[in-house]
């Protein structure tokens, strides 16, 4: 398991490196208030079971989370019998049993979320040739984290304001004319619609996704998702609510984190205090 986990946070600290190079070339993602932003900030608990049950209705049909156990769902607030019945709803392989064969049997609490496919190979030939990121590292693993994550789910063409459209068609417009220029050329194309980007036909406009075009078809949308507590579902709420549980699902400890580092910065504060008094109590009789 430690392997894995170092292995996991290695390709994510080159998945952000590239994120970052990316994500310079084209527009930045809107700024969001998030209740974990600050040294203060923890997460919404609300939130990232709302959250949960997005990703559970809309993006577990092709996304694994293989990193998360059902157990650590408790963290959102879950009690042990929720917990116990979230995982019953899932299937995972097992053995071998006493003849040496593998079985499938419902899912425990120390079981991790299962893959929705049984290899890449199956998850390329379900989603056009693509296959579909694991989601557990997702918002560590990108540039801007969860305010990417949110504003590249709110990114397709029918979802994005004419105003970075148009912003969009004048930073590729300007790409092109200094490429045009680079080799001697005075004429250059503008672009000046998204068919004018070029992009494949087996890919979505996306505003904030890296070169524009992405594999996977505008996932949410208003009313995607009914929240059990009645939440309005708009877009936007549940762009945002997924964004922060893949947040959490990132770093789960980031509360423990925060908890422990104001508790040393005030240890070392009362403590400096004290060499302080301790020094002038020992030095006063030479000034």
């Amino acid at each position: 398991m430690m392997k894995k986990l170092v292995f996991a946070a290695a390709a994510a600290a080159v998945a952000m490196s590239l994120g970052a190079a990316q994500a310079a070339e084209g527009i930045q993602a809107p700024k969001s208030t998030w209740s974990f932003s600050g040294i203060f900030g923890t997460f919404d608990q609300a939130q990232l079971q709302r959250g949960y049950q997005v990703y559970k209705e809309v993006c577990a049909g092709c996304h694994a989370m293989d990193l998360i156990a059902f157990r650590n769902l408790a963290e959102l607030g879950y009690n042990e019998d929720e917990v116990k019945a979230i995982a019953a709803e899932y299937d995972v392989t097992d053995g071998p049993d006493d003849e040496g064969e593998m079985f499938d049997r419902p899912a425990r609490p120390s079981d991790y979320f299962p893959n929705p496919f049984p290899n890449a190979k199956a998850a390329a030939a379900s989603n056009g040739g693509s296959v579909p990121p694991d989601l557990s590292l997702m918002a560590k693993a990108r540039a801007a984290g969860p305010d990417y994550l949110k504003a590249m789910l709110m990114g397709y063409e029918e979802d994005v304001p004419e105003s970075v459209l148009q912003q969009i068609f004048e930073i590729e417009t300007e790409k092109n004319r200094k490429r045009a220029e680079e080799i001697g050329l005075t004429d250059y194309n503008r672009v000046e619609s998204v068919e004018d980007l070029g992009l494949p036909d087996t890919s979505s406009f996306n505003a904030y996704f890296p070169g524009y075009g992405i594999a996977m078809a505008a996932p949410l949308g208003d009313e995607a998702v009914e929240y059990a507590d009645g939440t309005p579902a708009t877009l936007e709420n549940h762009a945002a609510d997924v964004a922060a549980f893949l947040m959490w699902t990132a770093e789960p400890a980031l509360d423990d984190r925060k908890q422990m580092g104001i508790k040393v910065i005030i240890f070392l504060l009362i403590f400096s205090g004290v060499l302080y008094a301790a020094k002038r109590k020992c030095w006063a009789d030479l000034h």
